[in-house]
């Protein structure tokens, strides 16, 4: 006897079948005691469902980078502060015009550190185009915190090589949605700190740190620490911005005073220019 049912299929009933039937039937998707417990937000958002959550903040973007063929990147970090220089210019434009002393140096800030951003954008479509060329296992794909400034300069840069590219935005009360540069299926929002910085590691191959404040910082140190300690194999990992970087740490004092060894100052290396920052990388894995 003949039989339609695929030996690979699944014997469960499909459970967002169900949970559309529940609202056709006149159900309400409201939090109570009769609805189904993944489709009640009130009770995933308790205390006591913060692992569950932490799963799914695990599953979600490594399922949906799988299912795209995401396997390799290299991690961008750096600034939300820094804009497109077309812009900068035109701010600086208009601060001159105003004769204010305080807006004029801080527009000849933004246009000065604006450099960052296009180097940025530079380093990411050299790794994008280069990428596309090779075989799939050896393809590398920009990943950024998606958000504005540097995130978005490398995420423009990758869009601008026609490749696709990742952002790992988190979600903040005064920012950010993630920019207009992203592949949108490779857009994911974050609630976790922890798991987004997790997630950044996972598949990374190497890290770019432009210029940051402390959000750059941090995710910087954690790096760091994770391939000191063995928790994470070595990367490479490269400060872009020389001039920024060694007035902002001196990492000889750690040295110095004993807190780290010569060797560890091995872990990273400096460079201004987007076509050494892509060498290094290239070099390390012998592309």
């Amino acid at each position: 006897m003949e039989s339609n049912t695929e030996l690979n299929e699944s014997r469960l009933a499909d459970a967002w079948a169900e949970l559309q039937a529940h609202a056709n039937n006149g159900n309400p998707l409201t939090a109570d005691a009769y609805r189904l417990a993944f489709a009640d937000p009130e009770f995933l958002l308790r205390r006591e469902t913060r692992g569950i959550r932490f799963q799914l903040e695990l599953l979600k973007p490594d399922l949906g980078q799988a299912a795209q063929g995401i396997e390799n990147t290299v991690v961008v970090y750096g600034s939300a502060r820094m804009r497109p220089p077309e812009e900068t210019r035109a701010v600086l434009a208009e601060a001159e015009a105003s004769g204010d002393a305080a807006r004029i140096a801080h527009a000849r800030l933004a246009n000065r550190n604006s450099r960052y951003y296009e180097l940025a954008r530079q380093f990411a479509y050299l790794v994008a185009a280069d990428s596309q060329k090779r075989p799939a296992q050896e393809r590398i794909t920009i990943c950024t915190g998606g958000g504005p400034g540097i995130m978005e300069a490398a995420n423009r840069g990758a869009h601008e090589a026609g490749a696709p590219n990742v952002g790992l935005s988190i979600a903040l009360p005064h920012e950010q949605s993630g920019n207009r540069f992203i592949s949108p299926s490779l857009s994911f929002k974050f609630h976790y700190f922890a798991l987004r910085k997790m997630h950044f590691m996972m598949r990374a191959k190497a890290l770019v740190a432009f210029p940051g404040g402390f959000g750059t910082l941090d995710e910087l140190f954690e790096v760091l620490t994770l391939v000191q300690t063995g928790k994470a194999r070595p990367v490479p990992i490269v400060l872009f911005g020389v001039d920024y970087w060694k007035r902002l740490i001196d990492f000889d004092v750690l040295v110095e005073e004993g807190m780290v060894s010569a060797a560890d100052l091995k872990l990273f290396s400096y460079t201004d220019n987007p076509h050494e920052a892509w060498s290094r990388i290239q070099a390390f894995y012998a592309l």
